[in-house]
């Protein structure tokens, strides 16, 4: 099955193995049924909701085996497998052994585009995909093409690329998961926002993490965009096969020299996609019109702008789309001032590098943190974080990975650790937040960690704390 597109005949009456159920294995089963292929899904699981999804597709005549994710099943002759699925998983070995190829849900997407297919605005990096893929496909929006943002956000890119919508241009979320299973992928140009250590244990390595995220630049045809600060994401465009012409376009909060954008008085310019970038830059939007306006908001509205500008859109339709732009919830959202605290929600900091650009946006804190660390270490985040520091309330499994840290370098910070899971432990770290802040602070919810020790996912944890909040100024 080569490296280039995939027409539907090729896949009729082909014996294809989905590995995993979820979010883009049920999609891609259904596709590929749809196609012809003889579909087997494996999983390895058996809970409530697979024997659902699988009671699902079975209605179809899909073949579905629950609770065994580690056999190949016989006559295979190419598996499709949920980004989450380990390759170090003894399926993909034996499909190694036996010459079978592995693609991911946005590999098949990617092969069965049609000839008129749109072209992708690829994002990745370890934190701020979500924010920037909105935010370029709302600048996107305003200058009047039709566009969706797809793909690790939550829409399919199956769905996108095979539905009956036609698209100009799509905005494009990649997880490193992702990119490690779509080796053909070949986006009109593409952005890595950031590399900090993220999901190693998936991995095996920062540099194995690394060079999954730079295959996102590998055949760009327009431009690389890399984050001037991050000479990790320079790197990778230097290390990137590209197409003849492809140009590298940086990104910064400073003043931009020739080929990126940057800032200037407040001023969001290009000094890349203008004519003679030496001496001229294009005035794109001011720095308030960016929601919320924190640096590392700033740097994701300027690497959409980059993406946008290398697709042609105009400058006005970068100020236009970003003032159209509302983040989604518990991404630094601000829930309500209590006695004049701010209160301020960004449960959605699952590690420490997103963390860090939160604690960033605010000049004195009381830090709610904790819970599942991943194998992250803290002492680098409280070492640049300790001058804002008011006060720490911690929670959650690894709690005192944080408190260890903060005694090594912030001894001063006066610190709470709350040893309690239940249903209350919410409204407790709140109150006690409360009482280490005093007016003009910011009571921040960065956990720097997973979510999953106390609640169903980071969404539920912002919606707790936003709860907590309401509950201590209804009774202020």
């Amino acid at each position: 099955m080569g490296s280039g597109k995939v027409t539907s005949s090729e896949l009729k009456g082909k014996h294809v193995t989905v590995a995993g159920l979820g979010v883009s294995g049920v999609p891609a089963a259904k596709v590929l049924h749809g196609l012809g292929a003889h579909v087997v899904v494996v999983n390895d699981g058996d809970d409530e909701r697979a024997r659902a999804q699988a009671a699902e597709l079975e209605t179809l005549g899909v073949t579905v085996r629950l609770g065994d994710g580690a056999t190949l099943p016989e006559g295979t002759e190419l598996i499709v497998t949920a980004p989450g699925w380990k390759p170090d998983k003894p399926l993909f070995t034996a499909a190694a052994e036996a010459g079978v190829p592995v693609w991911g849900d946005v590999e098949l997407a990617w092969r069965l585009r049609g000839p008129d297919a749109a072209p992708w605005l690829a994002v990745t990096g370890t934190n701020g995909k979500t924010t920037t893929v909105q935010m370029l496909a709302s600048i996107l929006r305003a200058a009047g093409l039709r566009t969706a943002a797809v793909g690790n956000i939550g829409v399919s890119l199956l769905d996108a690329v095979l539905g009956e919508e036609r698209y100009d241009v799509l905005a494009v979320e990649l997880s490193s998961y992702q990119l490690h299973w779509a080796p053909s992928l070949r986006a009109h140009s593409a952005a890595v926002l950031n590399l900090a250590p993220d999901h190693l244990d998936w991995h095996g390595s920062m540099e194995a993490y690394a060079a999954d995220k730079g295959r996102v630049y590998e055949g760009n045809r327009v431009a690389c965009v890399y984050n001037a600060a991050d000479k990790a994401t320079e790197d990778l465009v230097r290390a990137a096969d590209v197409e003849e012409g492809c140009r590298a376009v940086g990104f910064t909060l400073g003043t931009p020299a020739p080929s990126q954008l940057g800032v200037v008085e407040g001023i969001l310019v290009d000094r890349a996609f203008v004519e003679d970038r030496h001496k001229n830059a294009q005035e794109l939007a001011e720095v308030s019109d960016v929601n919320p306006p924190a640096p590392h908001n700033i740097a994701n509205a300027l690497a959409a702008a980059a993406l946008a500008r290398a697709y042609g859109v105009p400058a006005r339709a970068v100020r236009d789309g970003l003032r159209a732009f509302t983040p989604d919830a518990h991404r630094i959202s601000h829930v309500a001032d209590v006695d004049g605290v701010a209160y301020v929600d960004d449960s959605k900091a699952t590690n420490t590098h997103a963390a860090e650009a939160s604690l960033a946006a605010y000049e004195s804190i009381v830090w709610i943190a904790g819970g599942l660390a991943k194998g992250a270490t803290f002492d680098e985040l409280v070492a640049k974080s300790a001058k804002r520091l008011r006060g720490a309330v911690l929670i959650g499994a690894d709690r005192a990975l944080i408190r260890e840290a903060l005694a090594r370098h912030a001894p001063e910070v006066p610190v709470v650790d709350l040893d309690r899971t239940d249903t209350g432990a919410m409204l407790a770290a709140v109150q006690e937040a409360r009482r280490l802040a005093v007016t003009g602070d910011t009571v921040l919810l960065a956990p720097a960690c997973a979510s999953m020790d106390m609640f169903a996912n980071y969404n539920k944890r912002g919606d707790t704390f936003a709860e907590a909040v309401r509950e201590l100024g209804a009774g202020a």
